[in-house]
């Protein structure tokens, strides 16, 4: 693997945006979940937090910057995750819809703990692009 030259060729930034994209369609115009402007504010905030602080934290200049950085998203995921157990109850999204999200949530979430124990150790940052086109 090459090192990644910008935060685009991040498989977990490609990943994210697509989760943005979903959460967006998931709470847009004519869903269950449309009316509910606080849930559905803080979920599509949480959501597009996540690519970018992938993207600030690879802007930063050290390894550790870039890395707390991470730690941010992770946590986005966390939150994302969560609130689509709520979205589920509330019957915002169908089960099926939720569980898919969340798993995305918890790739992305392992990707980005494991680039930042990398970053941690000294590692240089690694292109992981998985992507088929773009994302």
């Amino acid at each position: 693997m090459k090192p990644a030259k910008r935060f685009e060729d991040l498989w977990i930034w490609q990943q994210a945006r697509i989760l943005v994209k979903e959460v967006y369609s998931d709470f847009g115009p004519r869903t269950p979940g449309e009316r509910d402007f606080g849930f559905r504010d803080q979920i599509q905030r949480a959501g597009i937090s996540i690519m970018n602080n992938i993207a600030e934290g690879f802007e930063r200049r050290t390894d550790t910057e870039f890395a707390r950085f991470l730690d941010l998203a992770k946590g986005s995921c966390g939150e994302v995750r969560s609130m689509y157990y709520s979205a589920e109850d509330l019957k915002y999204v169908d089960p099926k819809t939720a569980e898919e999200r969340r798993t995305k949530g918890r790739q992305i979430s392992a990707g980005t703990a494991s680039l930042a124990k990398h970053l941690r150790t000294g590692s240089q940052v690694q292109e992981v692009s998985q992507s088929k086109g773009s994302a």
